[in-house]
């Protein structure tokens, strides 16, 4: 019975795994969601919908380099600071796509963003 019970949970766990490394990340697809939401929320025209994927689907594409590399053996020193660069760079030209009245709420839906963020990683 206790061999049994070795062999079924080693199946599931084998499962799981298998099912976890199945799931790709795909950066466009996440892009086109991050700019549908912030069409939505900042009311953005044609033009700055198309620029504001654009530039989402960049920056999408830097981090996951650099996670990519940190998971095949490269540290975590230093990424925090690059990836602040990138979210910086991406907030300059953000701020070039946005009238004032937009990027003002555009601001604004960051700071919840990072709220919410900070709230998710207390105990």
């Amino acid at each position: 019975m206790k061999k049994i019970g070795i062999v079924l949970l080693t199946f599931i766990l084998t499962s799981v795994v298998s099912i976890a490394q199945q799931r790709n990340f795909d950066p466009e697809d996440f892009a086109k969601r991050q700019t549908a939401q912030l069409k939505e929320e900042l009311d953005l025209n044609k033009e700055q919908e198309e620029k504001v994927y654009d530039l989402n689907l960049e920056s999408i594409k830097k981090m996951n380099k650099l996670r990519e590399e940190r998971q095949s053996g490269g540290g975590f020193e230093g990424m925090r600071e690059k990836m602040t660069e990138i979210r910086e760079e991406q907030n300059k030209k953000m701020k070039e796509i946005l009238s004032k009245k937009q990027w003002t709420k555009y601001e604004k839906l960051q700071e919840e963003r990072r709220g919410r963020m900070r709230d998710r990683r207390r105990p």
